[in-house]
């Protein structure tokens, strides 16, 4: 047996520290991994309990000069149904010794858990998360072909049985249902007359009939109620143990001794409601597991992309390992139609690799020698080699699992409403079923005993707390698993709902509306010269230089596949350019002011140089000889689809704001081309959060986009921070919302999915509140009075049973949502 530890660690300042803490936890007997997150300053250990204690591995950390602090846990639970059970697990967990905070969430059914290892275990977990009437889902299946996780098998586990009392009990109903009511069928009317022995015998034998399903069928709600009463507390099964013991009590109290009742007509039997309320309540949970068990598909498809195995060169030659045991800086070798195993960097060939499942970009991309490549990714045709960079717990693909798991198991600020609310509901359906009842007895009509009996069983019956507590989880869970099939990482329910309410947006120029790096835009020509020519000998030239401007002048005529020289008499001349002879010819290449001191006219030029400059482009004088016969422009290029996105961000009611570093000239340029109206230029790194708090102090809720790394300051001060880029450690964790995909597409993504979420949160609300406010009433008999109906506890239970349903049918809506402008 293998346990794993994810700690956090502080004291690490440098890119060594994790390599250290690496290799003495390795070192460690029974320790069989660790690897180190520098970004989120954690550790995930892996380690057999029988030969290594979680003292060591934190005597160890501590020996080597580091601190360790608390850890993280996700336990999956078995038998959590709404938002009181979720409150019980935390309140049980927080008075835990050791227990630092915990969450509980009936979406994935699991509680997440941060602890001091060193004061607590999993065991002394469990028996907190028991102590409140839950089960840790560990179970025992038969093996299959398919691999489940232990929460996912629990629900598997759980389903098969519901399902199993489901049908004993429905099969059961039948006979009960059709002997009840003999007066009913002619034929049995004569057979069964009130009163008689052969009646009494009858129900007698159906009582029998019907106490397993009372005792095995409706168990849970049984054991449920005891939980939840020895800590003082009721819940969903609460409500049903008492309603279906009513009615059996009832039934028995009437075939054993119905001289009790003033009339005959009182000693009636309630097999029938025991019988169906349990099955139809037994079958909505059934259901209800198994919706669930769908909106956590994106989790899965994400832990599917993991390879099993990769192809690594060991002491010269190629062995197929498990991917648990690939090291960084390992040599690993992808042929084609193989998953690239691990994150890593391109050491040796090319291939066109399928990131889609990642980044959501459907083209291949191509990859050259030192391009990285990210674990879980499709290698589509040609073979190739790299270095392993990143491994285990910390690939791109394992910290999109870890953050799409956390996000699934947060609130968003809505639940926390409902939570104090459902903490109130059971508790008072409980006294508004007995204040019916007392009032039925009262001055109801005859038979007073029987009306005050079935209201007050369907008055409890037709409660649904499940409704309620799972309204807004399911739709977090399934709107998260939406984002990160587009390749959107929504970090908590927190940005999820504040995503839906931006009405401004912050974009920073550099990286995120333009590519981040410069690039050839313009050539202009003096009259008689070739363009083709002109670039050869520039590039050429530059081709000795380290300016990023020389790499954009080699990257424009390497893409025009213009064959390269070296030159002669290279010279950087600095402030103005470069000069150097090209096949015999004098070629200088730089600014006005290095024409002026070479004494080159260039005012041919003057008009075009202005209206280059004026776009935001950086202009160069290009001199042949002595003579200036062009102009080449460089500059930082907008993306293909930062001008539609930024237009559907408009469409959608956002103000959009552009913020750059640059110069007003360069800024108004961009933000003309890409349809901005508002600028804020010249704008240094620790002046953007303070240009977002401005805007805040307008009355705007602001979303913040950038790279992540210089914009961080200006991220955490935003209420969305959006991240964009490639998915790195640093933007993860510095975003509330991180974009893989490096595109502004990706913004109107998430706004539309954050929109869409919270709408089928609101409508769930609804429907669960809706179904309470309307279906407790009229439990309680109110349009008696006026239209003569009194609900049948049958109809109650089945309403009951299929509210929850509903609630998560409609969540799983989402799992068809496209985005419909994102693309636009």
């Amino acid at each position: 047996m293998r346990n794993s530890l994810d700690l956090r660690i502080g004291g690490m300042t440098c890119p060594h520290c994790p390599a250290t803490i690496e290799k003495a936890l390795r070192a460690l007997p029974g320790v069989t991994a660790a690897s180190v997150n520098i970004a989120t300053g954690s550790v995930s250990v892996a380690y057999d309990p029988a030969r290594a204690r979680v003292t060591d591995i934190l005597r160890s950390i501590r020996s080597s000069g580091y601190t360790a602090g608390t850890a993280t846990m996700r336990v999956p639970i078995h038998n959590m149904h709404c938002s009181s059970c979720a409150i019980r697990v935390e309140l049980a967990l927080q008075t835990t010794p050791g227990v630092v905070a915990a969450r509980a969430s009936v979406g994935p059914n699991a509680v997440d858990i941060e602890y001091q290892p060193e004061r607590t275990d999993f065991h002394e977990i469990r028996k907190a998360i028991e102590s409140a009437g839950y089960r840790v889902a560990e179970p025992k299946i038969e093996p299959t072909t398919e691999v489940l996780d232990p929460a996912e098998a629990a629900n598997v586990q759980e389903y098969r049985a519901l399902m199993r009392k489901f049908w004993f009990a429905a099969l059961v109903s039948l006979p009960v249902m059709a002997l009840s009511y003999p007066d009913l069928i002619p034929g049995l009317r004569d057979w069964m007359p009130m009163g008689s022995q052969t009646r009494r015998i009858i129900w007698t034998l159906l009582g029998v009939l019907s106490l397993p399903v009372l005792l095995w069928s409706g168990s849970q709600f049984f054991l449920g109620m005891w939980d939840a009463l020895k800590h003082r507390a009721a819940n969903m099964h609460t409500l049903i143990a008492i309603g279906i013991s009513a009615a059996f009590l009832y039934s028995v109290v009437a075939v054993a001794w119905p001289g009790v009742f003033p009339d005959m007509a009182l000693a009636e039997v309630f097999w029938d409601v025991t019988d169906v309320v349990v099955a139809l309540v037994v079958l909505g949970l059934a259901l209800e597991i198994k919706a669930k068990g769908r909106t956590s598909q994106a989790i899965k498809k994400l832990i599917g992309l993991q390879a099993k195995t990769a192809r690594v060169v060991r002491d010269g030659r190629e062995v197929d390992l498990p991917v648990e045991e690939v090291l960084v800086d390992d040599t690993v070798v992808v042929r084609p139609g193989e998953k690239v195993p691990v994150d890593g960097q391109v050491t040796a060939g090319s291939s066109a690799v399928d990131e889609s499942m990642i980044t959501g970009e459907s083209m291949p991309v191509e990859k050259q020698i030192s391009d990285e490549v990210i674990g879980g990714t499709l290698n589509k045709t040609g073979s190739f080699r790299f270095k392993a960079t990143k491994v285990g717990k910390d690939t791109a693909l394992a910290n999109i699992i870890r953050m799409v798991k956390d996000a699934q198991g947060s609130k968003a600020p809505i639940q926390r409403v409902v939570d104090t609310v459902s903490g109130y509901f059971v508790p008072a359906v409980m006294i508004l079923a007995v204040l019916a009842a007392i009032v039925w007895y009262d001055v109801g009509p005859e038979p007073r005993l029987i009306y005050a009996t079935v209201v007050f069983v369907t008055t409890l019956i037709i409660a649904c707390p499940c409704a309620l507590g799972l309204a807004t989880p399911t739709s977090l869970t399934v709107g998260v698993g939406k984002g990160a099939e587009n390749g959107i990482l929504i970090r908590s329910g927190d940005a999820l709902q504040a995503a839906e309410k931006l009405d401004a947006i912050i974009l920073d120029k550099t990286g995120t509306i333009t590519k981040g790096e410069p690039a050839l835009t313009d050539i202009v020509l003096a009259p008689g010269q070739d363009e083709a020519e002109v670039l050869r000998l520039v590039a050429s030239l530059e081709r000795g230089s380290e300016h990023p401007l020389a790499s954009a002048i080699v990257k424009g005529a390497e893409a025009r596949q213009i064959p390269l020289f070296d030159a002669e008499g290279f010279a950087a001349i600095p402030g103005q350019g470069v000069s150097g002879r090209i096949d015999g010819r004098d070629v200088l290449f730089g600014n006005a002011k290095l024409m002026r001191d070479r004494g080159i006219p260039a005012e041919m030029l003057e008009a075009q140089w202005e209206r280059l400059a004026a776009e935001g482009k950086t202009p160069m004088y290009v001199a042949l000889d002595g003579k200036a016969v062009a102009l080449m422009a460089v500059a930082d290029t907008v993306k293909p689809d930062s001008k539609a996105a930024i237009a559907v961000l408009k469409g959608l009611g956002i103000e959009v704001v552009m913020l750059t570093g640059d110069n007003e000239r360069t800024g108004r340029a961009i933000a003309r081309e890409v349809g901005i109206d508002r600028v804020l230029a010249e704008v240094l790194p620790d002046e953007k959060a303070h240009e977002v708090q401005k805007l805040q102090l307008e009355g705007k809720s602001v979303g913040m986009v950038g790279d992540g790394v210089n914009d961080a300051p200006a991220l955490a001060q935003a209420d969305v921070g959006f991240a964009i880029g490639t998915g790195t450690d640093v933007a993860i964790e510095a975003s509330d919302v991180t974009l893989i995909k490096g595109s502004l597409t990706g913004v109107v993504t998430a706004i539309e999915i954050s929109r869409a979420t919270m709408r089928n949160v609101r409508q769930n609300l609804v429907g669960a509140f809706g179904y309470n406010t309307l279906g407790i009433p009229v439990a309680m008999g109110v349009l008696y009075p006026f239209i003569g109906l009194l609900l049948s506890p049958l109809i109650a239970a089945a309403a009951m049973a299929f509210s929850s349903v509903t609630v998560v049918t409609n969540a799983n809506r989402l799992r068809f949502f496209q985005p419909r402008r994102s693309n636009p």
